[in-house]
């Protein structure tokens, strides 16, 4: 059990500002009221509801476009609070090495490291030569300072491909390019400098040799201003789309106890020799012949960092608050020898659509039900507001067992228990994953899931038709059908039914209480509901016995099984019926185009009446922290130009009409 803090006389702090929102800064007001510290939340105009401002003990609006990333108005919020200390949480300026200085340099402690070393990890190009320097092995590549087009041209030739570009700021898959043909790395290089300038400030890149058949590896440090430094193993973050992960464990698969402790030694040396204090992760490549390469370092806790702690049996969180204090990482508490103890799984529960190239998705959340089996970080209630400008993580959940097998089943089962209705989620894209033959065999790694996209993109046709089937008919129930009341049969009511983007037409007949006949082109099939409570709905539909859970608000009915879910739209009282193949490409024949998402748009590239090539770029919109080309359909002149750069667009918007090159 961890005391409550005890800070050094030197290093006292009682009140506490939480520089950040959302689960991350539920995550950190806990952890501090653990310790018996004062909380002080921070909020922009439209957090004033969120659930971290009702949970700290104060809260400073803070009154600035930059919002969460404005370090002077966040630094004058601690002051105003009285505070003595900031923590900023992770991702934001967490990493940001400047606003570590001005907390200094207000008189306040900042729950992190120096900002020398901030800056140090931070540049991907001086942390691969520090670490070299120390002795751990890096991923042969280029770091140099000679950031000329010649220089980067010789060296991609002289690592050869394939190659990885990679921003030295940042991170998240920003300015990040692989490279399969030397032709193609000159265009892979200008876009990466593009992307990397837009989001950190500076297009200065490394390179890097691609890795193939590689796990994501990284491992957790802890360090105090005494020297002391211990590794609480190793996480395996190998499950990732864009870069980014989404399925995280420990320990990792393919480690054995040997070659943890080796490579947690090793880890922990550098940082000493460092200096570093504070908490960080150290994020290797563990390549298919076992070498364990070093990538880069993050100065600030993981996202993943809860499957750590449920291996371990510590709160990280806890432990920066306390090295900040100047608590020393006393031999007694046994950190350093602590075993781990049987397996946890986390995975990312995200707003966007993987169907849709894992299109960001934002709106308002109907009906939101974690489950109770395992630990859910969030800061959702039905009818919270997905916004568009931030990540598109909304909840993370971790699932810890005796082993992997028992972490792995409990979390599928926390899943197809959770609810999230009104936006898209990745739900049914995580069960799958972890259903996957090669992830339950302890196989995946960074390729995993564009090598299996099939299987993990693909919907099943027939469990889709069973559930737009009893959408059909929970349509039509009457309130009380199910208690009693006798309903007599009607006449056949023409549905026209949209989800997934396409348009469909059935006919309900009713043959009695609770019993219906559903016509879907040459199809007929009978349906049962046998209950319709929404948190618990059985429907049998032919000889297929459906459990499910749904909701009805803002014109939609969402439904969900254990393994699927769909948004069902009434289209039926619409004046003019769409075909399913012009609403599923309405683009093709009228030459418009329209927003996928909510975004802002980031850049436009023509103006109206230039001529386009069918595949040309025409806006870039960013959502989420992530940019999104929008493709010309077909080749012509624009008619029309709707947008401007540094505009919000909603799904669906117009954003230009393209008048076609031929009829």
């Amino acid at each position: 059990m961890i005391p409550q803090l005890a800070s050094t006389p030197n290093r006292r702090f009682t009140r506490v500002v939480v520089a950040n929102r959302g689960e991350i800064a539920l995550r950190i007001i806990r952890a501090a009221r653990e310790l018996g510290l004062y909380t002080v939340a921070v909020y922009t105009a439209d957090d004033a509801a969120s659930p971290h401002v009702e949970q700290a003990d104060q809260a400073i609006q803070i009154d600035s476009a930059q919002g969460y990333l404005d370090a002077d108005a966040l630094v004058a919020a601690a002051l105003r609070a009285g505070a003595q200390a900031i923590h900023p949480g992770y991702g934001f300026l967490s990493e940001n090495a400047e606003f570590a200085q001005r907390c200094i340099d207000a008189g306040l402690w900042f729950v992190g490291p120096s900002p020398a070393a901030i800056r140090l990890m931070g540049d991907k190009a001086a942390a691969r030569r520090a670490m070299a320097s120390l002795g751990l092995p890096v991923i042969p590549g280029y770091d140099g300072d000679d950031q000329s087009d010649l220089t980067l041209r010789q060296e991609a030739a002289r690592i050869g491909v394939p190659l990885m570009i990679k921003a030295c700021a940042g991170g998240g898959g920003r300015g990040m390019r692989r490279v399969d043909r030397l032709t193609d790395f000159e265009v892979a290089l200008s876009a990466a400098r593009t992307e990397a300038l837009a989001a950190f400030g500076s297009g200065a890149v490394v390179l890097e040799q691609a890795v193939d058949q590689a796990r994501h590896v990284e491992i957790q440090i802890l360090a105090d201003s005494y020297g002391n430094v211990v590794s609480l193993g190793e996480r395996d973050c190998s499950v990732q789309r864009r870069h980014q992960k989404l399925i995280e464990e420990s320990p990792c698969p393919a480690m054995d106890e040997a070659r943890r402790r080796e490579a947690g030694m090793a880890a922990s040396e550098a940082i000493r020799l460092l200096g570093y204090e504070g908490a960080g992760t150290l994020e290797y490549l563990l390549a298919p012949d076992g070498r364990l390469l070093f990538m880069e370092m993050n100065t600030r806790l993981q996202v993943e960092h809860p499957v750590t702690e449920a291996v371990y049996g510590v709160d990280l969180v806890q432990w920066q608050f306390r090295i900040a204090a100047g608590v020393r990482l006393a031999s007694d508490e046994g950190l350093g020898a602590l075993p781990p103890s049987g397996h946890a799984i986390e995975v990312r529960l995200c707003a966007e659509d993987p169907a849709r190239a894992f299109l960001p998705q934002s709106g308002e959340l109907l009906r939101w039900q974690p489950p109770s089996t395992v630990r859910v970080e969030h800061a959702l209630h039905d009818g919270a507001q997905i916004s568009p400008r931030y990540d598109s993580m909304i909840a993370k959940l971790v699932a810890h067992g005796p082993d992997r097998e028992s972490a792995r089943r409990k979390m599928v089962i926390a899943l197809a228990q959770l609810q999230a209705f009104g936006v898209v989620t990745n739900r049914d894209f995580l069960i799958r994953c972890l259903e996957h033959p090669v992830f339950v065999a302890g196989g995946a790694d960074t390729s995993f899931v564009e090598a299996h996209a099939a299987a993990l993109l693909s919907l099943d046709d027939s469990a889709s038709a069973s559930l737009l089937t009893a959408a059909a008919c929970l349509l039509q129930l009457a309130p009380g059908e199910l208690s009693g009341a006798r309903l007599l049969p009607l006449l056949p009511v023409p549905l026209w039914l949209e989800a997934d983007g396409h348009r469909s037409a059935h006919t309900v007949e009713r043959q009695s209480a609770g019993r219906f006949k559903v016509i879907s082109g040459a199809t007929s099939l009978d349906c049962v509901i046998l209950r319709a409570d929404p948190h618990d709905t059985h429907i049998q539909v032919a000889d297929q016995f459906l459990r499910l859970r749904w909701w009805r608000g803002r014109g939609e009915l969402w439904l969900a099984t254990d393994q699927l879910t769909l948004c069902v739209r009434n289209r039926s009282l619409e004046p003019a019926m769409i075909s399913a193949s012009a609403a599923a490409n309405p683009r093709a024949s009228s030459g418009e185009v329209r927003s996928p998402m909510n975004a802002r748009v980031s850049r436009v590239l023509h103006a109206a009446g230039d001529s386009v090539a069918e595949g040309a770029v025409l806006v870039t919109l960013e959502a989420m922290k992530i940019e999104h080309q929008v493709l010309a359909p077909l080749a012509g002149r624009l008619r029309q130009v709707d947008v401007t750069a540094g505009g919000q667009v909603q799904q669906g918007a117009l954003l230009l009409v393209i008048e076609p090159s031929t009829p």
